[in-house]
């Protein structure tokens, strides 16, 4: 190697080592520079499970311990950041001993955080948060600040468990927000609530009266059950549940069950729509057309009493009427007299009329009739009542009855004397 050479390469040495040295005094200086509170910008260059190592371009690297990551408990620091990933940083602490800088990007995040919370309160926009703890009462999602989500607002129907939903992404509106006291109440069901409602109204507008649809029972009350017929519930009454009687929902159905509906009404200005399951399938008229005939013997079911007869069922939903005179053979004054409500009985049937919904039955017409006198005893025996009746010292005689027998007996003759 030529002297000229060598004194080449010296010159680049020095060079370089001046450069380095001016590097080193910049760093160190930049370094003393730095306060507690100070914004930085660095890259994420190595993640630990309890803190992330962050390259800033001064003399030694920075860390951000796991608390300082986020404004919510993390498990490991990978949750919050990538390497590579360019972060904001505020200064916590810096110690000189250690040759390392104490950073937190929760303290910035959460400086940013505010002022784009308010503006979603204000506008109600929707964003996505991603669930990162489950506690009692809700959950915790990460919003630059601490969120929360009451368990009340998660879910439009009653949620028991919360533990799945740990790692999910909701859809929320920022509920309420107070900055002095580091709150902030989100909501998920406000979201699903109004697309419920606007869904709602799409499909309230497709549906008509006599429309047939397949749905899904949703939940049972007293009074009737609610099916989801695609987005939107209806009720079917209890009375429309079946053409026999129902005392009570779950008597027929079960939450979940598949049927068959009929629109009877809809109302979309109250967002109301009536159901009927038993509509949607054969009345009970028509399948019994052609199963009974006149003069068929049927047994039934006393369903109701009425002063001037009986309804029997004799079928699911078919009932026909025997008039007070078809009960007995006897006179009667009240059905009450002979029948009750739940008897089972045996009739026949005078006329069956399917079309009109319509059956005449007659009791008396299953039962052998009571033998009766000749007749010409029967009249022996009324013309010699009142004889007897008079003559018989045990016999008290009302003057009412008494005037009346004489009027009868002696009719024509009083009349003379009128």
């Amino acid at each position: 190697m030529s002297e000229e050479t060598k004194v080449q390469e010296s010159v680049v040495e020095e060079t370089v080592a001046q450069e380095a040295g001016e590097i080193s005094q910049q760093a160190a200086m930049d370094l003393v520079s730095l306060k507690k509170g100070d914004t930085v910008k660095g890259t994420i260059v190595k993640i630990e499970d309890n803190q992330a190592t962050v390259s800033l371009g001064y003399k030694y690297d920075g860390v951000i311990p796991l608390r300082e990551l986020s404004a919510v408990q993390l498990d490991n620091a990978a949750e919050a950041v990538q390497v590579g990933q360019e972060v904001e940083l505020k200064v916590v602490s810096i110690d000189d001993e250690k040759e390392r800088l104490v950073l937190s990007k929760r303290l910035v995040d959460g400086e940013n955080a505010w002022e784009q919370l308010q503006s979603r309160f204000e506008s109600g926009e929707v964003f996505e948060v991603a669930v990162a703890d489950v506690v009692k009462g809700g959950l915790v999602v990460d919003v630059g600040v601490r969120g929360f989500i009451p368990a009340s607002m998660v879910e439009r129907h009653f949620v028991e468990d919360f533990s799945d939903y740990k790692g999910r992404t909701l859809r929320v509106k920022v509920k309420e927000i107070d900055k002095e006291n580091n709150k902030v109440i989100l909501s998920q069901k406000e979201v699903l609530d109004a697309e419920f409602e606007q869904n709602k109204q799409q499909i309230l507008s497709s549906l008509e009266a006599g429309q047939e649809l397949e749905g899904t029972v949703q939940r049972l009350t007293p009074f009737g059950a609610f099916v989801d017929i695609g987005g939107v519930d209806g009720l079917v009454h209890v009375s429309e549940l079946s053409w026999q009687h129902v005392a009570h929902p779950k008597d027929l159905v079960s939450e979940g069950d598949k049927v068959r509906v009929k629109i009877l009404k809809v109302d979309p200005a109250v967002g109301k729509i009536s159901l009927s399951i038993k509509a949607a399938q054969p009345g009970p008229w028509e399948s019994a057309a052609g199963q009974f005939n006149t003069g068929d013997v049927v047994t039934g079911t006393v369903r109701r009493l009425v002063n001037f007869g009986a309804f029997v069922e004799i079928a699911p939903g078919v009932e026909g009427l025997v008039h007070i005179s078809q009960i007995a053979h006897r006179h009667i004054a009240t059905p009450h007299e002979v029948l009750q409500e739940g008897q089972e009985v045996q009739a026949k049937v005078l006329d069956f009329n399917p079309a009109e919904k319509r059956v005449s039955l007659s009791i008396k017409e299953t039962e052998e009739a009571p033998e009766q006198a000749p007749k010409q005893e029967r009249a022996e025996r009324s013309s010699r009542a009142p004889k007897e009746e008079l003559n018989n010292p045990n016999v008290s005689l009302s003057n009412q009855s008494m005037s009346f027998t004489l009027a009868e007996k002696f009719g024509d003759k009083l009349s003379k004397f009128k």
